[in-house]
């Protein structure tokens, strides 16, 4: 099975049904079905040969679903450019994958000048440039029927590069092997059910993310999907209350600026049946609020660029026993999907006892075939898939239930006076503050310690107390909740965090930030 027989499957089955619904209007199976073949075909024309790789650079909206599902019908890899990346990692990514076709939304045309030099063909949405192909007149010569094609199940479909918090991006091989095994999990371990008509899904965040993850499974099912151009609170609440939404992905982030909204409440988000979020932790507190004042419908999912998720799913009745009965399941990230393996090892790759902590290992089809490009030939890199065993860089252990609770990335661990220290332990006794809106905890160099614990937090537009109240006040509640060694020996309030590509906050910056204040 590929991801093109997928399509071309719900082109035929659900030809009248609305499939997309964007800033450029709604489209029927039947039409966006038409037009994923034509650009299949038209790429297929350019001598383009299975496992060629194709730069794709846009922001939300419908020719997204197009690109995505159409480069995958064609045998081709994707290469999705996150458009908040800087163009210097672009073209760091185009180096390195090696694409010489590069399909491009016209509004990113001057930053991506180098980008397109880099390329011998370029084809431009909703543009016209000597040398280039126009988007529209691309498609329009093709055939509409579907292309079906012999695809071998592990075969590239995608090259996703991580974010670069930890260095350059690194090019993760994703197979349709690997994109069905994610469709596959969604549905029994997000959704517990198949989709259908009655599901319409709204991408409020970047598809390039964690939202791109449901284009197939909806399409799949033919169920409805609301594109919208960016992340807007007021849009987000429009969708479910009068078009139909009822289901979305949202980073933490974008949850705190939900219940920011003075008139937020679950009543006008009654029709919210699945609010699923990832890509960075959620305090307990965050979720009570969310909870009660957005939808008791809430699921966690967690995976990496390496492993695509959900690889750990912790469901809507998790969060509700969490919140009646067991509060410490709040901080797990659920149980392993149903086709997922997962173990915890120490540093010998042995298994540790239930309950201590060691590095997060995972097997199954959702762990990626390896890295590509230079990422592919570092052996201090190549060294993460071992025996089928992906090595995630997570820490983590795992409870009598078998779920999963993260403690943090190994190269987030501060070791202080000998102690290890995990920063998220931390961040979530500080977000319990009332008047924290986000907080984020570092270890930065201390002569005598090694390193010293410095948190960082974000208030609440409603907050009562700043400065050194607040300050005291975060110190006195750590001082009730942890050990003296875990205490943050300096607390920082800032207007804002800076985020990352992905919407997670920057720790990289703010602890270059930090040390440069204090250097070594």
């Amino acid at each position: 099975m590929d991801v093109g027989t997928l399509v071309a499957r719900s082109m035929r089955r659900y030809r009248d049904r609305i499939a997309v619904e964007g800033p450029e209007g709604s489209m029927t199976y039947g039409e966006i079905g038409s037009r994923i073949f034509q650009l299949a075909r038209a790429l297929k024309n350019l001598g383009l040969a299975e496992g060629d790789r194709v730069l794709d650079l846009q922001s939300n909206q419908n020719t997204y679903i197009e690109t995505d599902l159409g480069i995958s019908s064609a045998g081709l890899c994707r290469v999705a450019l996150n458009y908040r990346l800087h163009p210097t990692d672009w073209v760091r990514i185009t180096k390195d994958c090696g694409a010489k076709t590069l399909i491009l939304d016209a509004k990113f045309w001057d930053d991506a000048a180098p980008v397109r030099e880099l390329v011998d063909t370029v084809i431009v949405i909703k543009g016209d440039h000597p040398g280039t192909h126009n988007y529209e007149n691309f498609l329009s010569k093709q055939s509409t029927e579907p292309l079906l094609l012999a695809i071998n199940p592990d075969a590239l479909v995608s090259l996703n590069y991580s974010s670069g918090t930890t260095g350059n991006p690194k090019g993760a091989i994703r197979t349709h092997r690997n994109r069905l095994a994610s469709l596959g999990n969604i549905v029994t371990d997000i959704f517990g059910r198949t989709l259908n008509e009655n599901d319409c899904w709204v991408h409020a965040g970047p598809v390039t993310h964690t939202s791109g993850l449901f284009v197939l499974p909806y399409f799949t099912f033919g169920a409805k999907q609301i594109v919208q151009a960016k992340f807007e609170p007021e849009a987000l609440v429009e969708a479910i209350q009068h078009r139909g939404a009822n289901a979305t992905a949202l980073v933490p982030t974008m949850v705190a600026r939900l219940l920011a909204m003075e008139d937020m409440s679950r009543e006008k988000m009654a029709n919210l049946k699945m609010l699923g979020y990832a890509g960075a932790p959620m305090p307990a507190d965050q979720i009570r609020q969310c909870y009660d004042r957005i939808t008791p419908h809430m699921v966690q999912y967690y995976g990496l660029v390496e492993a695509i998720p959900p690889v750990t799913v912790l469901s809507a009745r998790d969060h509700e026993r969490g919140l009646l009965e067991d509060p410490e399941i709040l901080t797990s990230a659920g149980n392993p999907c149903t086709t997922v393996e997962i173990r915890i090892v120490d540093e010998n790759g042995n298994d540790v006892p239930q309950g201590e902590i060691g590095e997060v290992i995972t097997r199954g089809d959702h762990v990626m075939r390896g890295y590509y490009g230079a990422a592919g030939s570092d052996p201090t890199v190549t060294k993460a898939v071992r025996d089928g065993w992906l090595h995630t860089g997570d820490l983590g252990r795992l409870d009598a239930d078998n779920r999963l609770f993260l403690v943090d990335r190994k190269g987030d661990m501060i070791i202080s006076g000998g102690y290890n220290i995990y920063p998220r332990e931390i961040e979530e006794v500080i977000a319990e503050v009332d008047d924290v809106l986000e907080v984020a905890v570092m270890g930065v160099h201390d002569q005598e310690w090694g390193q010293r614990v410095v948190a960082m937090v974000t208030l609440k537009p409603s907050a009562s107390s700043a400065g050194d109240v607040l300050v005291n006040k975060v110190l006195d509640h750590c001082k009730s909740r942890m050990a003296t060694y875990k205490k943050p020996k300096e607390v920082l309030i800032v207007d804002s965090f800076p985020l990352n590509s992905t919407g997670k906050i920057a720790k990289k910056v703010l602890k270059q930030q930090l040390e440069a204040r204090n250097p070594k």
